[in-house]
């Protein structure tokens, strides 16, 4: 079972309280946070699609060309897809973990081309919501549990 702690303000103290969750709201937690890892990925992957300009500067600051970058973007857009489409309906462990992955690299990839360090702040639901799904789920113990969910 997982617990729901929190701290509550009473009276200029602070109360720590404790739940324990039932399966009904732990199951209704775990698809809130597939909806959400969906709407990362399925958002930054048409975005992909289309070649989002701003993005160009995320692939050359690692030495790939402009052309390289433009003709790699939609590739990245597929895979965002793949990985969104998966989540939502069949969170595997493997592409939870790619997941976190990814969406840690392409957060950091802004202050790294050049950009200050809050829009990598900001993104840190990004990898947070997969990693918090990947643990709710249980981390794999063998390489085999890597593709289950």
């Amino acid at each position: 079972m997982i617990f729901n702690e929190g701290l509550l303000p009473f009276g200029g103290k602070l109360v720590v309280f404790r739940r324990q969750l039932d399966l009904k709201e732990l199951r209704l937690v775990k698809i809130i946070l597939r909806i959400g890892i969906f709407g990362t990925f399925l958002g930054h992957g048409v975005l992909a699609l289309t070649v989002h300009p701003q993005w160009i500067p995320f692939l050359t600051v690692f030495g790939i060309s402009v052309d390289d970058a433009m003709a790699l973007m939609p590739l990245i857009g597929l895979l965002d897809l793949v990985v969104a489409s998966t989540i939502l309906f069949y969170p595997l462990k493997i592409v939870l973990f790619w997941a976190v992955f990814w969406t840690f690299l392409t957060a950091l990839m802004r202050p790294v081309s050049g950009s200050d360090i809050w829009p990598f702040i900001e993104r840190f639901s990004f990898w947070a919501a997969p990693m918090a799904l990947l643990l709710l789920n249980g981390l794999p113990k063998k390489l085999s549990d890597l593709f289950t969910i």
